[in-house]
């Protein structure tokens, strides 16, 4: 049961990296500094970028 933590876990990662580097590389600072303070919003945007979504 626990692989499934592992495995959110680093899917949250990795879309929370995604977001901070898609942020960095477009100067979206403003939304930069908001998914750093709320982290789900960021992960919501990395797994969008990913989809092709946003």
């Amino acid at each position: 049961m626990e692989q499934w933590a592992y495995i959110i876990f680093g899917v949250s990662a990795a879309a929370w990296i995604t977001h901070v580097f898609t942020c960095l590389s477009d100067d979206r600072w403003g939304f930069l500094i908001a998914g750093a303070i709320m982290f789900p919003i960021a992960i919501f945007h990395g797994i969008g970028i990913w989809f092709g979504w946003f």
